[in-house]
């Protein structure tokens, strides 16, 4: 990455599925359904359902795979939080939710204690929590 990764920049694009993939799908199920309004006959509902079904299924394939990612970033900083928490933010833990531990990850070691308490304490989601961070910990190894 060119650009030092911040709130504003840390999103991504998966140029292939966001611009490639999905138009595709999205313009065939207009066509199709296009198609069933000129001329309704069973084929083109058939055609129609078809296209929804698969991009249902390519929308749904997408969302298995961040659900994972967000499981593995849930485990990475379980394990970083036990290293450098105090311990009564430990036993804290199991009450933020898969939200705060993505918006958490990308918080400093230093200010991850700060975080993580006013995350707690205020029922933070994610987004707000990635706003408050002051030194911005990259993750660029992501999908």
């Amino acid at each position: 990455m060119s650009e030092a990764q911040t709130f504003r920049n840390h999103r991504r694009f998966d140029p292939p599925f966001h611009f490639v993939l999905l138009p595709f799908l999205l313009a065939t199920v207009v066509a199709t359904g296009y198609k069933l309004f000129k001329g309704p006959s069973l084929r083109h509902a058939f055609f129609l359902l078809g296209a929804l079904a698969f991009t249902f299924l390519a929308l749904k394939v997408r969302e298995y795979g961040l659900r994972v990612q967000d499981r593995v970033i849930r485990l990475e900083e379980t394990l970083r939080m036990k290293a450098l928490l105090p311990t009564d933010l430990q036993g804290r833990l199991p009450e933020l939710r898969p939200g705060q531990f993505v918006g958490l990850r990308f918080a400093s070691d230093a200010e991850l204690a700060d975080r993580v308490r006013e995350a707690l304490d205020q029922n933070l989601d994610g987004e707000a929590i990635k706003k408050r961070i002051q030194t911005w910990r990259p993750d660029t190894f992501r999908v």
